[in-house]
């Protein structure tokens, strides 16, 4: 089983980020997904998920990203998304994509399979 972040990166305030979650080794399609992320001291924290059949209107944002930041699915490609408009400097963290048997959830705790991470810096 493994979940390959990409797509972080340094972009100034205001900017645009897109990253990716390429997953392999279990069926995609049957788990749901979410994006956490975790600053420097601060404990991990959910951003968005989505469940198994990727339909957008019931994804579920954390209030300090909703109306910025997207999240979507392709099963065909076994990848998630995460599209990250209007970036602020509170939104650097390294961020984690994240997948769970049992559906999509709000709390980090319950999701099984993990990825490394990707740095986020939003900075001038």
């Amino acid at each position: 089983v493994q979940l390959v972040e990409s797509g972080g990166g340094l972009v100034q305030p205001g900017g645009s980020l897109r990253l990716s979650c390429t997953a392999s080794g279990f069926t995609f399609s049957a788990y749901g997904v979410g994006w956490f992320r975790q600053a420097p001291g601060k404990e991990r924290e959910f951003v968005s998920c989505i469940r198994r059949l990727g339909i957008t209107r019931y994804a579920e944002y954390a209030e300090a990203v909703k109306g910025r930041f997207t999240i979507s699915r392709d099963n065909a490609k076994n990848t998630l998304y995460l599209q990250m408009n209007s970036l602020k400097p509170e939104d650097t963290a390294v961020y984690y994509c994240a997948a769970r048997a049992s559906g999509s959830s709000m709390r980090s705790a319950e999701y099984e399979y993990w990825g490394q991470g990707t740095q986020v810096t939003v900075s001038s």
